[in-house]
């Protein structure tokens, strides 16, 4: 009997080691600085996982695209070495964050995201190509100087949160008239503008009064507790 259970005990715990050694991929989320200096090496897959139009206007590197969202990722990503370090990023983290759980899924052994995406990238001073500019400093600026509060907007087309705020934000303008002034600023077309204000996820909003920034919010924000701080 007591042969019978040290045999059992032995054979529960070479099927849990078993186990555990093949659970052993790297799916892992890293800072920009950290993310830079990996993609230096030669002998891994960097994939910009954003639109074609997101991917024209700013990539980094040599980086391959491969949407998230498009119809054949899956099948685009099944033709990559699953033993080679796999590097994602997109633009504020979100959509790589889903890929780089996909990949992991798949049987990719090491996957690691960028944190921020490429706009905390740029935000970092890391950004080689020349990112589109759109509006220029000096007219935020002056844009942000009023004599009543200003409310800017910083979204994205494809960006679920901002979708999900676009109807109240365009309700209180109206509604709010008189009181203060709300402004829708595209990150994609104001990539420069973006970097400059040290803008790192959308939707980011930017409460100005007097021209002096007096309040900023990262991510989703409900009507209710919007109009509180303002």
């Amino acid at each position: 009997m007591k042969n019978l259970l040290l045999s059992a005990i032995c054979i529960t715990t070479i099927a849990f080691t078993s186990c555990k050694g093949q659970n052993n991929n790297i799916s892992e989320t890293i800072a920009p600085k950290v993310f830079a200096e990996k993609i230096n090496n030669a002998d891994i897959t960097l994939i910009d996982v954003r639109t074609p139009e997101e991917y024209a206007s700013q990539h980094i590197g040599n980086a391959a695209n491969i949407n998230i969202n498009g119809d054949d990722f899956e099948s685009k990503i099944k033709n990559l070495d699953k033993n080679k370090p796999v590097y994602v990023y997109c633009l504020s983290g979100g959509r790589s964050s889903k890929a780089m759980n996909k990949l992991s899924d798949l049987g990719f052994k090491e996957v690691y995201n960028l944190e921020g995406g490429i706009m905390k990238w740029n935000a970092e001073g890391l950004s080689k190509p020349k990112a589109v500019e759109g509006m220029t400093l000096a007219e935020f600026q002056k844009l942000a100087q009023s004599d009543k509060k200003v409310l800017i907007d910083f979204y994205a087309e494809w960006c679920g949160p901002c979708k999900k705020m676009a109807p109240y934000l365009e309700k209180m303008k109206t509604e709010m008239k008189g009181q203060i002034k709300i402004v829708k600023i595209d990150a994609d077309k104001n990539q420069k503008l973006a970097q400059e204000l040290g803008i790192e996820g959308l939707p980011t909003l930017i409460l100005f009064k007097d021209g002096k920034e007096n309040w900023k919010n990262l991510g989703y924000i409900t009507e209710e507790d919007l109009k509180k701080k303002l």
